[in-house]
């Protein structure tokens, strides 16, 4: 069943987030491992101005966080973008958009496995980047069965991490400016030889906007929340504002301080600002990265095995999948297929393909939720909700085609398999489902 209500409703979540601790939450999920990982691949298709593409997938990613204001202040219930489909358009979407968001985070652990494996890693070892992908999904495996108990408290500790290190690298690449040695006129350099700034910002946007995702993850939290309406678009906006303004200053930072060239070809693009600083141990620098990517690979593996469980639980993916460990309770069936299908794609990808492709599964989720909040607009919901001017979720569907037309071909190909592959399941399940309701006698909500 789909249906928004139950004959017995669960008991209430309790209520203990503050706006404070909200936005610390929305902060540390935005604040990941993509900036350590993807500044080169950004700076190789846009130019030495990394900070331009990605204060637009700010921008472009502050659209959508509208629409999430409205939609999580008007429906404080947990179920994020899939609910909000299914109550716009029915079952069906609903179901093609949870599969979308389930299918976003398998692809963006198996990015993270790659960015693990590269030049952050060399500083302690050399190794092939696939067995170690293979051996680091499989170390996230078994921390992810033996439970989350401590996850909050191991989280604000690795947010930290992170966020140290991208202040170091701030401090570091004004150092370089300072005394000389960098070059400030390449935070100007806008296009490649194969694009013109206005392409360069529109495909470096896309990898960029994969530094953004996460923020979407909170509408999960909406029900613990105190006063939703009040406390939700505030630290959202200020978290994504924050974020973004970090994100920008590392981007001038490594731009000044190392040639495009160099940040183009590396893995571990923010180390290269620490070798040029000097005066800073590199392995110290890539063991913060190191912590962020595992940080950030574990937390969305923990999400995407039990999303895949739950949706195996509401009978819209195989009953596998809800096999659990007896003494950890935890879902050891979701764990392995969702780890195993990383493993796949980070040993069949390269990371700049499978970010485009976590971005593309994203864009859809995103177009459904920007236009799920005009069709909703018929339906009251809470009173005194956040609303958005129309004119903000008609620019945010709009920039989630402009931003799909950007991605190549080849992460097409990827994308519309997982399209067609949750088209077909949610196609059975929905069949299914009116078999059940056939046999017990049910109508449909």
């Amino acid at each position: 069943m789909l249906s928004t209500e139950t004959s017995a409703s669960p008991a209430p979540l309790k209520k203990a987030l503050t706006t404070p601790l909200l936005y610390f939450f929305i902060l540390g999920d935005v604040l990941g491992a993509g900036v350590y990982v993807l500044v080169g691949q950004v700076a190789a298709e846009s130019g030495g101005a990394v900070w331009v593409p990605l204060s637009a997938a700010l921008c472009l990613a502050l659209l959508t966080a509208a629409s999430y204001a409205e939609l999580v202040t008007k429906f404080p219930q947990a179920g994020g973008a899939s609910h909000y489909a299914n109550l716009a358009y029915g079952p069906f979407v609903g179901f093609l958009t949870g599969f979308c968001m389930l299918c976003a985070g398998i692809v963006s652990v198996g990015a993270l496995a790659r960015g693990f494996g590269g030049d952050y890693l060399s500083e302690f070892v050399s190794l092939p980047t696939a067995p170690v992908a293979i051996v680091f999904l499989a170390a996230l495996a078994i921390l992810n069965a033996r439970g989350i108990s401590e996850s909050t408290r191991a989280n604000v500790v690795a947010t930290a991490i992170e966020v140290s290190g991208l202040v170091l690298v701030i401090g570091l690449g004004a150092w370089i400016v300072v005394r000389g040695d960098g070059d400030t006129g390449r935070l100007t350099d806008l296009g490649t030889a194969d694009n013109g700034p206005a392409a360069a910002v529109l495909s470096g946007a896309v990898l960029a906007y994969y530094s953004f995702v996460g923020f979407e993850t909170s509408v999960n939290v909406a029900e613990e929340t105190r006063d939703t309406r009040r406390s939700y678009p505030k630290a959202l906006f200020s978290a994504l504002i924050t974020a973004g303004a970090i994100y920008a200053l590392v981007g001038v930072a490594a731009s000044a301080a190392v040639p495009t060239a160099t940040l183009a070809e590396s893995s571990g693009p923010l180390l290269e600002v620490v070798r040029a600083a000097g005066g800073v141990p590199t392995v110290l620098f890539s063991a913060i990265a190191l912590v962020a990517v595992a940080n950030g690979a574990l937390l969305t593996g923990i999400m995407a095995s039990r999303l895949s469980y739950g949706m195996a639980r509401d009978g819209l993916l195989p009953r596998f999948l809800t096999r659990v460990l007896p003494g950890r309770r935890t879902p050891w069936a979701a764990i392995a297929v969702t780890t195993g299908l990383s493993v796949l794609l980070a040993l069949t990808g390269d990371v700049a393909t499978l970010a485009s492709t976590l971005v593309l599964l994203l864009l859809v989720v995103f177009f459904v939720v920007n236009t799920a909040v005009l069709v909703l607009r018929r339906n009251a919901g809470a009173r005194g909700h956040f609303r958005v001017p129309v004119v903000l979720p008609v620019l945010g569907a709009t920039s989630c085609v402009l931003l799909a037309t950007q991605i190549e071909r080849e992460v097409w190909w990827r994308g519309s398999f997982v399209l067609v592959v949750g088209v077909v399941l949610g196609a059975a399940a929905a069949a299914h489902r009116r078999r059940e309701q056939r046999v017990t006698g049910d109508e449909p909500e």
